[in-house]
């Protein structure tokens, strides 16, 4: 359980590992100071030269050698760190939310803006590209829809201005504690929704249950045998530049699998759930009325509804615009 502590000036999620070893670990020290100089240095030193790339393996580099997955993650907890350092007496909220994904009900139910770290996976599988996946079944998934967080933000700000009185406060905006929605259970909901509302793609076809494979070993094996099936199957064909066609769309869709896998592996193995008591208590100090209109209870999300009925139809709406959906 991660609980809803501040990251002080120089902690790390590498630190927290190796106090927490019987006898204690020694582990790289974090100052923001040197994080700061290797990147700009670095990046005076890549100009030119694949600098892009290289600053993103930098910061991968970076990012895991203190305990973090990547530089996202990485650079928000830095940024808290420096905040802190700066806040006096300020009173200071920090909000932590989870996987922010399309509302559940204001200002109307499934909007979003753009596609967000699930939706790639989402409509991949719905599109027929991404048909397997590397993942542990009994991971959670931690989503919280978008409108809960603004409800959070908006809860905080008026506790603490009110109260104005120093110090700081973090909350997790998450649901995996208190409402798990299964990864397994993630994708036999979008092909509950998929198999009765597909996205029209004349390369793929009708949508299939998603394979899921708990090792690598076993995901790379199927990968392989697929495209052993593939290649049998387009030597075989009469019209060679069908095949052909046929054969590179295979190859993309196999890659893309593996792609997926090596890059959300460490989400999809996860483990750990985020404690939202600070948040829970929040609502608790709302009147009846406030908890109507700023809705934090995120126990009572009905994930089946939510994903098949309000999540892959939102992105489908507002994001892709309709395409692909038929008329």
């Amino acid at each position: 359980m991660i609980m809803e502590k501040p990251f002080h000036m120089g902690e790390s999620i590498a630190k927290q590992k190796a106090i927490s070893e019987f006898p204690p670990l020694s582990c790289p020290v974090l100052n923001l100071d040197s994080e700061l100089e290797i990147a700009l240095y670095s990046k005076v030193a890549f100009e030119g030269n694949l600098e892009d790339q290289k600053m993103r393996e930098l910061g991968f580099e970076r990012a895991r050698t203190h305990g973090w997955h990547n530089t996202y993650e990485f650079s928000k907890a830095m940024g808290e760190m420096v905040i802190d350092s700066m806040r006096r007496d300020i009173p200071l909220v920090i909000i932590r939310p989870s996987i922010i994904e399309s509302t559940l009900e204001d200002p109307f139910p499934g909007w979003i803006q753009g596609n967000r770290m699930l939706d790639t996976m989402i409509l991949s599988y719905g599109k027929g590209n991404l048909r397997s996946l590397l993942l542990n079944p009994e991971a959670v998934v931690d989503v919280i829809p978008i409108d809960m967080v603004v409800n959070a933000i908006i809860a905080a700000m008026a506790k603490h201005g009110i109260a104005g009185k120093p110090g700081i406060k973090v909350y997790h905006v998450a649901s995996a504690a208190v409402n798990p929605l299964l990864l397994s259970d993630l994708f036999k909901y979008s092909y509950e929704h998929y198999f009765h509302f597909p996205i029209i793609n004349m390369e793929t076809e009708s949508i299939k249950e998603m394979k899921l494979f708990s090792s690598m070993d076993y995901f790379f094996s199927h990968i392989q045998t697929e495209i052993a099936q593939q290649r049998r199957f387009t030597i075989s064909g009469s019209n060679s530049n069908a095949s052909q066609r046929l054969q590179k769309k295979c190859k993309e869709i196999l890659e893309h699998a593996m792609d997926f896998a090596r890059s959300y592996q460490p989400y999809t193995f996860f483990r750990a759930r985020f404690d939202n008591s600070n948040t829970h208590n929040l609502m608790e100090s709302m009147s009846e009325e406030e908890m109507k209109r700023f809705r934090l209870d995120v126990e009572s999300v009905d994930w089946e509804d939510y994903i098949t009925n309000i999540h892959i139809p939102g992105p489908k709406k507002h994001v892709m615009k309709g395409r692909g959906t038929p008329k």
